[in-house]
């Protein structure tokens, strides 16, 4: 599943908001000294721009998308440090993490089947920082009487195919906690709400648009009403649109980092 570079800058400002702070700094420091950062749907750098003020000079970056414009864009802001892979995710090929201290991804787990995260976790062997995976909640201001159906059917969306099989959807952040746990990780997470008002009206407005969509599209007919009924509020209503970040540590490095604390 690809996504626009429009679609990505637009959103952008929501994203940066939302991250927790706590868990991003978190990440940075388990990237080590001399971080090699896989980047995995990098799309135009979100994940960089985030980052970047928290990590050390040198950092390098492994940027991995499908969209050879979206990688262009991405390592163009980054510069000389980053390291450009053409691959398509949703296929079963190995990851380059050869020499990699740090694996990210932005918005992507609630994109992946269950078997793409089980083998994700088979491959990762060192920190795995994953934002913005969304949890299924959504909260309007003010409130819509199909508010409920809507987000029930926009739910019921998100677990289609992706192009990675049925996708975890809303499952994403509590399914990605227990298969990391189970592997022997340390998960530190956190919410990262999006939280969006009249001063985000052209996201406000695609969001609508896109959620209703999704919508309709699973057979919810009063759909098109509550995204004119929501258009017509725009400037004067919010919404909260529920994410989670989760920061997963192997034990070694984990029980290393307690030691050295100690």
């Amino acid at each position: 599943m690809a996504f626009s570079a429009q679609w990505l800058a637009l959103r952008d400002p929501a994203d940066l908001a939302a991250r927790d702070v706590t868990v991003l700094r978190a990440a940075a420091q388990a990237a080590g000294p001399k971080p090699l950062i896989l980047d995995l749907g990098c799309g135009t750098g979100a994940t960089w721009r985030a980052l970047s003020p928290y990590l050390p000079e040198g950092t390098r970056w492994r940027l991995v998308d499908n969209d050879p414009e979206l990688l262009r864009l991405a390592a163009a802001q980054i510069g000389p440090s980053a390291e450009m892979v053409l691959a398509d995710l949703s296929g079963n090929t190995a990851l380059p993490l050869e020499g990699v201290t740090l694996v990210t991804a932005s918005a992507l787990l609630d994109l992946v089947s269950g078997a793409w995260l089980h083998a994700l976790v088979g491959q990762v062997k060192v920190p795995f920082y994953a934002a913005l995976s969304y949890d299924g909640y959504m909260a309007w201001t003010p409130e819509h009487p199909q508010d409920r159906a809507v987000t029930a059917a926009f739910n019921q969306h998100q677990r289609g195919d992706k192009g990675f099989g049925p996708a975890l959807g809303p499952d994403a952040g509590p399914r990605a906690i227990a298969a990391f746990g189970a592997a022997g990780f340390a998960v530190q997470d956190a919410q990262s709400p999006w939280q969006i008002g009249p001063d985000m009206a052209q996201l406000h407005a695609e969001l609508v648009a896109g959620i209703a969509q999704a919508a309709q599209d699973m057979g919810l007919p009063d759909a098109p009403a509550w995204a004119q009924a929501r258009q017509s509020q725009m400037a004067s209503s919010s919404c909260v649109i529920g994410h989670v970040d989760i920061l997963a540590i192997p034990a070694t490095q984990h029980s290393k980092g307690q030691a050295n604390a100690g």
